[in-house]
């Protein structure tokens, strides 16, 4: 266990569940690996943060979203139907901020970036989820839990705002962990203000609060006003997952106060618990040590990566790395990434090419025997916690069995299946190129 810190896409739920394979999540709120278990026959449900909309996105990002969407590939390929949902948080302090900043629409501004966002994501093939909500469409969803949590005595209403009691919890703090004088800091630099009209607590956040004269506005019991951050993901994975679903994920900078502020809006309007059976968390990218921001000009963004190496290439790189580390970005490690995709997409085009002579897409129990042993070891990690680190090497190892000179039958078998594991599951489209192209590239040269 770590310590804490296909091409197309096949329509999920199609096909059997893998036999002898049994997933491990790492819950954060527990602090443990723990078997999944999916909630009763209904479709397993993942939620993601989503990106708000307000500046451009960054390789940081990219290593959150690929990391859920080879969760979300995994759970397919073991036979789970899978609801995603991933939100896009289009009003919000800081998009407001920006638009203000650029004299330009809210709205208008946050679609600009997010068609840039949905191109990236694209090209490092990650699987749209199956819902896309806007907060901006479900304010009607939040007022109903903000009316809820008012009525059973988790909310109040003050100045205009209504604010959480956190007072009302004694479980706040089960998902981060931390002691009550850790919190205000770490709120306070994500958004928290701790003097706001009528506040009880400094901790308690906002649920509705009045809009300034040149933000938008909705009517609501407690006058004119927009939502709080954190009511918008209650109210937007619960409209699509119900008051209790499987899996809730996001950045590591979302556990607190974001999470933690989630858990108790969710169960405290709901009344029913455990809101989420895991909580998952990305790990930071980081650059040259510190953490990516605008403000240190240090962001790697994935459109000019795009530029030199293919999306292949980068996504390798992604999971090259496993989902809960901090990383500290190296272009030479995404050099030898572009290097491996080559190997393994020269692979795949000598599995095509021996297809005619020794037909390998076979049952798993007629595998050869390296060929088996490399596919039940990439599995095996997979199933730890989604170790992609441990399973990568593995996929090179199938790779390296599919050479010109191999007897024909285990060239194909493992070249088809580096495809079925490197594509299915971590997501590499593995095109395969003309012989002369693979040939003559160079080592770490990007091919698209």
């Amino acid at each position: 266990m770590r310590p804490a810190p296909v091409g197309a896409a096949q329509r999920v739920g199609d096909r059997p569940r893998i036999a002898g394979v049994t997933l491990r999540l790492f819950d954060v709120r527990r602090g443990e690996a723990r078997p999944f278990e999916p909630i009763g026959e209904r479709p397993v449900g993942l939620y993601v943060c989503g990106v708000t909309p307000y500046d451009t996105g960054h390789l940081g990002h990219a290593f959150t979203y690929v990391s859920f969407d080879v969760l979300h590939r995994y759970l397919a390929y073991l036979g789970h139907p899978v609801t995603y949902v991933q939100n896009l948080t289009d009003v919000d302090d800081d998009l407001l901020r920006k638009a203000r900043e650029l004299g330009e629409d809210y709205l208008a501004l946050g679609d600009r970036h997010v068609t840039t966002f949905l191109t990236e994501m694209a090209a490092l093939n990650w699987l749209p989820p199956d819902h896309f909500p806007r907060a901006t469409q479900h304010i009607p969803q939040m007022q109903e839990l903000i009316a809820a949590l008012i009525a059973h005595e988790h909310a109040y209403v003050a100045s205009g705002y209504v604010y959480y009691a956190i007072a009302s919890r004694p479980q706040f703090g089960e998902l981060s962990h931390l002691p009550r004088e850790a919190m205000l800091p770490i709120a306070n630099e994500r958004g928290n203000v701790p003097d706001m009209p009528g506040k009880r607590d400094p901790l308690d956040f906002v649920l509705w609060q009045p809009s300034a004269p040149d933000e938008p506005s909705w009517p609501s019991p407690w006058g004119e006003g927009r939502p709080g951050w954190h009511i918008e993901c209650s109210a937007m994975s619960m409209a699509y997952l119900g008051p209790r679903f499987e899996v809730h994920g996001g950045g590591g900078d979302l556990v607190f106060p974001h999470h933690e502020a989630e858990i108790a809006q969710s169960e405290g309007a709901s009344g029913r618990r455990p809101f989420v059976r895991y909580w998952m968390h990305a790990g930071m990218l980081r650059y040259h040590g510190e953490k990516m921001s605008k403000s240190l000009g240090n962001l790697v963004l994935v459109r000019d990566l795009l530029t030199s190496y293919s999306g292949d290439a980068i996504r390798h790189y992604l999971v090259s790395h496993h989902y809960r580390e901090e990383v500290d970005f190296d272009e030479a490690d995404l050099d030898d990434s572009a290097s491996h995709v080559l190997r393994l997409r020269r692979a795949c085009r000598i599995a095509e090419e021996l297809e005619p002579f020794a037909p390998a897409r076979a049952d798993p129990d007629t595998l050869d025997p390296s060929v088996a042993e490399h596919r039940a070891r990439f599995l095996r990690a997979m199933d730890d916690d989604l170790d992609t680190p441990a399973a990568l090497p593995e996929l090179h190892a199938l790779a390296a069995l599919a050479r010109p000179d191999a007897p024909p039958r285990l060239a194909a078998q493992a070249g088809w299946m580096v495809r079925e594991l490197g594509a299915r599951i971590l997501g590499l489209r593995l095109a395969t190129v003309p012989a002369a192209d693979a040939a003559e590239a160079p080592e770490g040269a990007a091919v698209a």
